[in-house]
């Protein structure tokens, strides 16, 4: 079994905490500006204090959620709850998720709904440290969460983007190349996703010979249909700092905060990494001097989070989460006051490709009902947008059905002039052995809509049981809910709606459900 020596293993994640910190700092006086910097040191007058940043703080709402409800316990739409009780970000994609979720589009629905302009950018990418640091040298397990955590507020390619980088971060925990580090990253997402030709076009770039500023342009050209503030962009000015940088910490993040746009999230993200590779102890206290070791906070709510007051603070919390998660996993690596010690061959299945193809797979229309007796599944096609005499096809799908094979009985209670085919109601065989089982396929035909949202109910009964399990399946009405900046705009009903809301964990029953 590989191992991570255990005080290694600390400074290390320290030095991923107080890297996010430093390139956080440096990095934000310069967010935004479409030209290029020239950064060379900090340009605010710090005091020993780091600029609050929201790629930091976000992430201890997932380190809350795992510590009260444990890790193998964590799902889209638990995250999602916690992101409602505890975020108060009211920015772009953050918002989107908030408002969705409030409207009954809980993860992945939340990223992938009313969110075109947002959906790709770079909310969660920047936030792929905590489960680098929780699942170190387990690239493939620490994928696993990032989809759950980016998912929320994003779909394809800004779910892409995290993927890559927590593949990256966990990995550089034992593996110390950037290039191979790349490629690792690069082995969990589509060949052919845009952050992917990205970051390929970097590498190119290097190879060639060529500056840092020819590769920043290939990076705009490539990209110039996006525009600013999107993942595939910004990983690739991310990239440029780590091949630019030359294995130097602050030559890495000036090359990446003087690619310019979304300087505050490339500089942290590769200061992170900089900081798993070498450590906190081989970070230049020129560096580390100025910020201190506080933390600052800006999109959460402090009154309802335990938030780490230091830096050395967040980072034992993480290592008895790490401890707890191996516990419950054997699978993952040992972390002990043994020598690090890591095989050949172990290294080898860092490119595997056979998780991240099934998160590929999972559709960022998919709706999931927690029953007593299994997960109820509902798939819209392209989407739960409708309009009034148009078919929407949508998918029920049963898993990890709790009981061996039995019925489960359904019935649609369907608003008036609405249709259902082939009819409202039928059964379903629940397979045992964890198999999903896909109810049926069905397409509605709406009536007339006049609210922006319509809830269905869908009627559940399990054989031998006489009570009924009621679930809302939402819909939402083509034309009535825009997003413009960081508004959502709806019809006056739901306007005035929105305004008054102001079994044992383990790592087999996580698989089972998920992957």
């Amino acid at each position: 079994m590989p191992n991570l020596n255990l005080n290694e293993y600390r400074d290390k994640v320290l030095g991923c905490w107080t890297g996010k910190n430093i390139g956080g700092t440096l990095g934000l006086p310069f967010e935004g500006k479409q030209e290029m910097n020239d950064a060379e040191f900090y340009v605010r007058k710090l005091n020993g204090t780091p600029a609050p940043n929201d790629d930091l703080d976000l992430q201890f709402v997932w380190l809350h959620a795992a510590e009260d409800k444990g890790l193998y316990q964590l799902t889209p739409r638990l995250l999602g709850e916690y992101w409602m009780n505890h975020i108060t970000a009211p920015w772009n994609e953050y918002s989107v998720c908030r408002l969705n979720i409030a409207n009954g589009f809980y993860p992945p629905l939340s990223g992938s709904v009313n969110n075109d302009k947002w959906k790709f950018s770079n909310g969660a990418w920047i936030r792929s440290e905590i489960w680098a640091c929780l699942f170190p040298g387990n690239p493939d397990e620490t994928i696993k969460f990032a989809y759950m955590d980016a998912c929320a507020d994003h779909c394809g390619e800004g779910i892409y983007a995290e993927v890559f980088t927590a593949a990256l971060e966990s990995a550089a925990f034992v593996v110390s190349d950037i290039r191979t580090l790349i490629g690792i990253g690069l082995s969990k997402i589509p060949a052919d996703s845009r952050v992917a030709r990205t970051i390929r076009k970097v590498c190119e770039i290097r190879d060639s010979g060529k500056d840092f500023k020819a590769a920043r342009e290939a990076v705009l050209k490539e990209n110039e249909d996006l525009g600013w503030f999107q993942a595939p962009g910004n990983l690739g000015f991310m990239v440029i700092g780590l091949l630019y940088g030359e294995g130097d910490f602050g030559k890495t993040l000036c090359r990446a905060v003087n690619c310019g746009d979304d300087t505050d999230c490339t500089a942290a993200t590769a200061g992170s990494i900089m900081g798993i590779l070498h450590g906190r102890s081989g970070i230049p206290e020129k560096w580390a001097a100025p910020i201190g070791e506080t933390i600052q906070t800006i999109s959460i709510n402090e009154l309802t989070l335990a938030v780490p007051g230091t830096l050395h603070e967040l980072t034992e919390r993480v290592i008895r989460l790490a401890q707890i998660a191996k516990a419950e996993n054997p699978r993952l690596i040992r972390i002990s006051d043994e020598p690090t010690q890591v095989e050949k061959a172990y290294l080898e299945t860092f490119k595997d490709d056979k998780v991240p193809k099934l998160i590929w797979k999972r559709s960022p229309y998919e709706l999931v009902f927690d029953l007593p007796y299994g997960c109820l599944c509902v798939n819209y096609a392209d989407g739960p947008v409708i309009e009034p005499g148009k078919e929407k096809k949508v998918t029920l799908t049963l898993k990890r059905p709790q009981m061996n094979d039995s019925l489960v009985f359904f019935q649609w209670r369907l608003p008036e002039k609405w249709q259902v085919l082939p009819v409202n109601g039928g059964t379903v065989f629940a397979k045992k052995n964890f198999t999903p089982s896909t109810v049926t396929e069905q397409v509605f035909i709406p009536g007339d809509l006049k609210d922006a949202y319509t809830y269905v109910p869908l009627e559940l009964r399990l054989q031998g049981r006489n009570n009924p399990i009621v679930v809302h399946v939402p819909f939402q009405t083509a034309g009535m809910v825009e997003y413009n900046e960081m508004k959502l705009f709806c019809g006056d009903n739901d306007i005035r709606r929105i305004e008054k809301r102001g079994e044992d964990a383990s790592y087999v029953y996580f698989e089972e459900l998920f992957f």
